[in-house]
């Protein structure tokens, strides 16, 4: 066999090292397990995450890039503290653009995209019912995705993303209050609903209230925590 007909793909694994300690330092941030303020000690995550230095300062400058880890001079990596204008910002975005997505997906009319919402849905509920926390952030991502595609939002849907690191911190903290393992996937629910009437200013209004009651409860702990 010639060289030229040979396959010239290179066989790779399914995710690099480095992919896979990105995932897990920024889950481990987005859990808490790293607490906001937090000293990124090198050397300790070598031993805990079992890769290179290299690799290290790599994810590191990764999720200073999404917000997560800041680099303080004379100080090092730490977890990235978000203050509470920053996290009224951040719902504001939010709010903007998740109200947009879900009015277009409820004029567009499609019959298909409703099956995958409730699907969803249903999943954050029992990850719910399970305590399973980083389902539910997982399920309410995934819900989002679906929302901002089947609207054809894409845009917007890449300027969320590309925050949603810092989105799923605050998530964190506002899916473990009282009551909101009911409240959240009611109000979720209240989109599905008014997507499915093809009521696309009522679909508007769903998504804005849902932000904004987490907006709320995250205001709220985020002032305890400066206090």
């Amino acid at each position: 066999m010639s060289l030229s007909a040979q396959p010239m793909k290179v066989a790779r694994p399914e995710k690099t090292l480095r992919e896979l300690a990105l995932e897990k330092m920024r889950e481990a941030i987005v859990n808490t397990h790293f607490k906001a303020g937090e000293r990124l000690v090198e050397r300790d995550l070598c031993d805990q995450l079992g890769v290179s230095r290299t690799i290290v300062r790599e994810v590191l400058r990764h999720l200073e890039s999404e917000g997560l880890v800041a680099i303080l001079p004379n100080r090092g990596p730490i977890v990235a503290e978000t203050t509470p204008q920053e996290a009224r910002q951040i719902y504001e975005i939010r709010g903007v653009l998740e109200g947009i997505a879900a009015k277009a997906c409820a004029e567009r009319a499609d019959p298909t995209v409703f099956p995958v919402l409730e699907g969803v849905l249903a999943r954050i509920r029992a990850s719910y019912a399970r305590k399973n926390l980083p389902d539910v952030l997982t399920a309410t991502t995934e819900f989002y995705q679906v929302l901002f595609e089947h609207s054809g939002r894409l845009v917007a849907w890449g300027i969320v993303k590309s925050i949603t690191g810092r989105i799923n911190h605050l998530r964190s903290l506002t899916i473990n209050t009282p009551g909101r393992d009911k409240e959240g996937p009611e109000q979720m629910q209240r989109i599905i609903d008014a997507i499915r009437a093809a009521d696309g200013e009522a679909a508007y209004r769903a998504a804005n209230s849902h932000v904004a009651s987490a907006s709320a409860i995250a205001q709220e702990l985020l002032a305890d925590t400066k206090g």
